[in-house]
């Protein structure tokens, strides 16, 4: 991927680093696979405002992804990368075999005209959707099942991708891009490679009009609203403070925010932080 700078002709491309797009092949996306997206502007069915710093932004469509991969063993067609407003990466068209046609999230690399294929017994290659318990360790993967048949639920965010480090009796072992270490049942399926968009957190939004684009208004802090508005409002002068805290006084930083006891507890070998977790 290639990041694009600007040359400072305005005070918005002065810092602007945007992304050149030299991985999209079109910009006229599949209707059949398009959705309205009706935006509420952060109200509620009473037309009061419920959710702060909403609101605006350009109109978008929803593009329908095939997070499932489902149709085995019937072979694709990558027809176009393209761009997707829902999601940080880039989303590549499939037709299939049969006249099909279906999204899928783009791995890296994956170039038009490439063959792709889901299925039980297929090669672990760049694209191909298939059980982990039929994936080579060291394999890169992403699109990751935490259920069989439910659909890929993790890794799916631009330049993010997980690694196969073991293989148990009934679970497979993944090292996470946090560093996490954690167990998912082994037959669920994953897709070959690393997202596509590496570069995406390197980009710069250059002004403020090009988060207005995305439908959020500008966010007011804490310190500078008076006392009956936040916790951390008021003060003489430019005052700090005190310790951060959200507007209905929970600590900001420093708790924990997992429930104790969850049930998903034991399938975590080693968190984030480093920490071997005993599942006794």
């Amino acid at each position: 991927m290639a990041l694009k700078k600007y040359k400072p002709m305005t005070a918005g491309t002065r810092w602007k680093i945007g992304n050149a797009f030299a991985e999209i092949t079109t910009s006229t996306p599949e209707k059949s696979l398009l959705e309205p997206v009706k935006k509420s502007g952060g109200r509620n069915a009473q037309g009061r405002r419920s959710m702060r710093y909403i609101g605006g932004g350009h109109k978008q469509h929803y593009r329908i992804i095939d997070f499932k991969r489902d149709k085995h063993d019937v072979e694709a067609t990558v027809v176009s990368i393209e761009y997707d407003p829902n999601r940080t990466a880039f989303i590549a068209l499939l037709n299939y075999a049969d006249g099909e046609k279906r999204y899928i999230i783009a791995p890296q690399g994956l170039q038009v005209g490439t063959k792709v294929i889901s299925g039980l017994n297929v090669a672990p290659e760049i694209g191909n959707a298939t059980q982990m318990k039929g994936i080579p360790l060291g394999t890169v993967i992403h699109n990751i099942e935490m259920q069989p048949g439910q659909g890929g639920k993790l890794i799916r965010s631009a330049g993010t991708s997980a690694q196969l480090a073991n293989k148990e009796e009934k679970y497979a072992v993944l090292k996470m891009p946090s560093g996490e270490l954690r167990k998912v049942l082994i037959n669920c399926f994953a897709t070959v490679g690393v997202v596509s968009n590496s570069d995406h957190n390197l980009e710069t939004a250059g002004k403020a009009g090009t988060t207005r684009h995305k439908g959020i208004r500008p966010r007011v802090r804490g310190v500078a609203m008076n006392p009956v508005d936040h916790p951390m409002g008021g003060g003489e002068g430019r005052s700090s403070g005190g310790h951060p805290r959200s507007r209905t006084g929970k600590y900001a930083k420093g708790e924990k925010t997992r429930t104790r006891g969850k049930g998903s507890d034991k399938l975590i070998i080693q968190r984030r932080d480093g920490k071997k977790i005993s599942n006794k």
